[in-house]
């Protein structure tokens, strides 16, 4: 049985993706230094599982890495150990150097000292379209030049250009992915969708930044880890891929596609609102991708259009409560002030 390696899989998209890589029938070993987006709660679904092992480790222990590849003999290495974040880059940027930068840079070295003995290993990294800032028209191909504008964009546009160094100056197996932005289960709450979720839930007003036309493009998180999985099987060594769904929604067009399926299964509270509030630093307007590569080369396509992805996303959060429990009550605190489910204290 194939072992495979994911770093960061008690977050949103890693633990998403070692639930679908167990159903594959692939052996996972999880390495999480388990942060404030860690949560255990998103291994529920697999953490029993005879394929599958957790590991706390943060990434810059290069040492350690290297004992762990050695001992588990890792086919494959999904890289999604990461900040994530803007807003938090915005405010301690220091904390994305570390981990998306030198993070990156010791998981390279660990990797290529074991890949010397270990030739059919591979490395996938997986990034962001926020590498290549505001796409004010049209849709970004691989080949398009970087740009980005926040400390968080700028860390995992360094991360992607020192995985690419070291493939072609070392030659290791590696592949870089950017995906457009994720929505889904397990997600933390400070991100858009589920803040906006956790808001109408808790009769609280829905506060959007500038004037709420900043457009990205939204993907269900299921449909990004099967095209990873595809990439991993498939993929050539060396490229770059784009996983994006083509679906392009504003802010307040999320906000309201929210409200309307919240109607149909809450009551709402009269504080429930859309309320625009000062516009962040260097918010870019606008993300695209185009996909095409991925979608020819590799046969791939979303299968999930965002009205029913949205509406299971928000039905997960109102059936797991408990996930916001596993969180840190500190940080939840300080990020979303203190809040209730449903009349009773979250808390």
């Amino acid at each position: 049985m194939n072992k495979i390696v994911v770093t960061g899989g008690l977050g949103f998209i890693g633990s998403n993706l070692i639930d679908l890589l167990i159903k594959n029938g692939f052996s996972v070993i999880n390495i999480d230094k388990v942060s404030y987006a860690s949560s255990f709660y998103n291994t529920l679904g697999f953490k029993n599982s005879k394929n599958y092992k957790f590991l706390k480790l943060n990434i810059n222990n290069k040492n350690k890495l290297i004992k762990i590849f050695k001992k588990y003999r890792p086919t494959g290495i999904f890289n999604l150990a990461a900040e994530t974040h803007v807003d938090r880059s915005i405010d301690s940027p220091e904390q994305f150097i570390n981990s998306n930068i030198l993070g990156t840079f010791n998981l390279l070295e660990a990797f290529r000292k074991y890949s010397k003995n270990n030739k059919k290993s591979k490395l996938i990294h997986i990034s962001t379209d926020e590498v290549y800032g505001d796409i004010l028209k049209g849709r970004t191909k691989e080949n398009y030049p970087y740009s980005p504008s926040s400390p968080y964009a700028a860390s995992k546009a360094s991360s992607d250009h020192i995985v690419f160094a070291y493939i072609k100056t070392f030659r290791i197996k590696a592949i870089i992915t950017n995906c457009s932005n994720n929505y889904g289960p397990n997600q933390h709450p400070e991100k858009l969708i589920p803040k906006m979720i956790y808001n109408i839930i808790n009769n609280k007003p829905l506060t959007v930044y500038g004037n709420g036309k900043n457009s990205r493009e939204w993907i269900y998180v299921k449909d990004h880890c099967e095209a990873l999985i595809k990439i991993y099987k498939s993929g050539k060594i060396g490229e770059t891929y784009n996983i994006g769904s083509n679906q392009n929604l504003n802010n307040i067009e999320i906000c309201k596609s929210l409200l309307k399926i919240a109607k149909k299964n809450i009551k709402i509270g009269k504080k429930v609102k859309i309320k625009f509030i000062k516009d962040r630093p260097g918010h870019d307007k606008r993300y695209a991708l185009d996909s095409s590569k991925l979608k020819k080369k590799l046969k791939w396509k979303p299968k999930t259009n965002f009205l029913d992805g949205i509406n299971k996303t928000f039905k997960w959060y109102l059936n797991n409560k408990k996930y916001y429990r596993s969180l840190d009550k500190k940080d939840i605190i300080k990020r979303l002030g203190k809040i209730k489910w449903l009349k009773k204290e979250l808390f």
